[in-house]
C-alpha cells in the first residue's frame, strides 16, 4: 500500500517532551517505521515549523514532508486551526502530483482530520482517524483552561461522520465518541499504542541509577512526559509532600520533561509553577527537574526509579507508563482513560484518582515500604507490555484496517468485530 500519514502539529522528527512534542509524535514515528518495515511505502505530512526544514526529509525510508502552512516557525497548537485550509491545499496538490496514488490517509488530530476531509471530498481517499484527544471529553477536564476554541467541536462532528473508519485508543476512547460524537460502533476500531522493544528493556537499576548520579539507597519517583498542567504533576509533587508529612516518609522525585535539554523556567513556565509548589509542600529540595531528555536515554531513568507516576486528569491512552512497564518499573497511574486500560491495578501497579495527592502517598508508601511487592508488579508489567502493547501489534492491527477500508481484502465479520471489542475490553492481546 501507498499510505498517507497525516500529523499537522506533532512531526515524527520531533525530541518528544515539549509542550506540544509528546504522545503523538512517538505514535505517529513509530507507526510509520513499522509500516515501512511491512514493505509499505509511508508519507507522512506535517506543517512546516522551521523556515531551515527541506520540503521533504527521509526517516529510515520514511517520507516526511513538511507542509508550507501558516508561518515557518513554531506554534502552540491551538494557533494552528487558521493555517488547515493552506494546509489541505498543499496536500490536495501534492496528491495529485504523486503518479502512485495514495490507497488510504490516517489522519493523527482533529486538524489533521479537517484537512483530511478537503482531500477525500476532493480526491476520493479513504480516510481513517485518530483523534488522540476528543475536544468535548478535554473541555470536560480542562474547562477555561482548554486553549481550542468550540468550532473544533462541529469539525470533530463532521469527522466522526466522514471518516470510513475511526481508531479509538482504548474502550474508555471507544464510549467517549459513542456519547458524546454518537460515533457509529461499526465504524469504530479498538487498537491501542505500543513501545518498541529494542528501545525499552529493563537494565539493572543500580547500573542506571549510577550513569544518572542518582543516590542509590533513596526511594526515587520518576515523572516523565510533557510538562502541561492538564498532566497532574502538581499532584505528583504534592503526593511526594503528603508522603513525607504523613508518613513520614523521604522520596526523591525526578521530573523529565520541558523545552529544553536543560531545566528553564523562561523556556518551560510549567517548571516555576511546580517549583512553587514544592517549596509549599516541604519537598523543593527534594524535587529535581532534570530537563528535556532524547528517546535513547530514557530507558535509563525508566529504570533506575523506584515506581513511575503520571496522574493527568485526561489521558486518551498515554504511551508512558507502557514504557515504564517495559522496563520493569511499577506504576502509579491516574484512574482516567487509557491508563486504566494499559495499568492492571494491583498487578501491574496501581489506579488512584486524579488530583487526590493523599491516595497517591498511601500507594507510594506501600511500595516503599514493600520492595518484593514493587518487584513483583514490576516484573508483572514487563510481561503486560511485551504480550501486549508493541509497536509491531499496532502497526499489523492498521496494516489490516488500512487494506479493508481501501478494499484490498474483506471486511470484517460482525462476529470478527464482537470478538475485538471484547478482547480490547478484556485487555487482551493486540500482538
Amino acid at each position: 500500500m501507498k499510505i498517507a500519514l497525516i500529523s499537522e502539529h506533532a512531526s515524527p522528527l520531533a525530541v518528544a517532551g515539549g509542550v506540544d512534542s509528546g504522545g503523538q509524535n512517538i505514535y505517529v514515528a513509530n507507526v510509520a517505521r513499522e509500516l515501512t518495515e511491512m514493505g509499505h511505502q509511508v508519507d507522512v505530512f506535517t506543517r512546516r515549523d522551521r523556515a531551515l526544514l527541506p520540503l521533504v526529509s527521509d526517516m529510515e525510508g520514511v517520507r516526511v514532508i513538511h507542509v508550507p502552512a501558516g508561518p515557518p516557525m513554531q506554534l502552540p497548537k491551538e494557533l494552528l486551526l487558521p493555517f488547515m485550509d493552506e494546509f489541505a491545499a498543499f496536500l490536495i496538490e501534492f496528491f495529485r502530483r504523486e503518479k502512485q496514488p495514495y490507497d488510504v490517509m490516517h489522519a493523527n488530530f482533529f486538524m489533521s482530520g479537517l484537512a483530511a476531509m478537503k482531500v477525500k471530498a476532493a480526491l476520493g481517499v479513504p480516510l481513517i482517524t485518530t483523534f488522540h484527544a476528543l475536544g468535548r471529553v478535554r473541555r470536560i477536564h480542562q474547562g477555561a483552561n482548554d486553549g481550542f476554541p468550540d468550532e473544533r467541536f462541529a469539525i470533530e462532528d463532521d469527522l466522526v461522520a466522514q471518516s470510513d473508519v475511526v481508531i479509538a485508543e482504548c474502550p474508555q476512547d471507544e464510549a467517549d465518541l459513542i456519547e458524546h460524537y454518537q460515533a457509529d460502533p461499526a465504524r469504530i476500531e479498538i487498537v491501542p499504542c505500543g513501545f518498541d522493544a529494542d528501545e525499552f528493556h529493563p537494565m539493572d537499576r543500580a547500573t542506571a541509577r549510577e550513569a544518572l548520579g542518582w543516590e542509590q539507597d533513596q526511594f526515587t519517583v520518576l515523572q516523565l512526559g510533557r510538562l502541561v498542567e492538564r498532566k497532574g504533576i502538581d499532584n505528583v509533587v504534592r503526593g511526594v509532600g503528603v508522603l513525607k508529612k504523613a508518613f513520614r516518609a523521604s522520596a526523591q522525585l525526578y521530573v523529565v520533561g520541558g523545552n529544553s535539554d536543560a531545566p528553564n523556567e523562561k523556556a518551560t513556565p510549567e517548571i516555576a509553577r511546580l517549583r512553587g509548589i514544592a517549596r509549599e509542600c516541604g519537598v523543593a529540595e527534594q524535587t529535581h527537574f532534570v530537563g528535556r531528555r532524547g528517546r535513547a536515554q530514557l530507558r535509563y531513568y525508566y529504570s533506575a526509579a523506584d515506581v513511575f507516576v503520571t496522574t493527568p486528569w485526561y489521558e486518551p491512552f498515554g504511551i508512558t507508563p507502557v514504557e515504564a512497564m517495559a522496563c520493569g518499573t511499577p506504576v502509579i497511574g491516574a484512574d482516567v482513560g487509557g491508563i486504566r486500560y494499559s495499568v492492571a491495578d494491583g498487578v501491574t501497579g496501581f489506579l488512584v484518582p486524579p488530583r487526590d495527592p493523599a491516595a497517591l502517598a498511601a500507594r507510594l508508601n506501600q511500595l516503599r515500604r514493600d520492595p518484593a511487592l514493587a518487584r513483583r508488579m514490576g516484573e508483572a508489567g514487563l510481561e503486560r507490555a511485551r504480550k501486549e502493547f508493541t509497536w509491531r501489534g499496532v502497526g499489523e492491527s492498521l496494516a489490516h484496517i488500512y487494506m479493508r477500508t481501501a478494499r484490498l481484502m474483506p471486511a470484517k465479520s460482525a462476529e470478527e468485530r464482537v470478538e475485538v471489542r471484547l478482547r480490547a475490553a478484556a485487555g487482551a492481546s493486540f500482538r
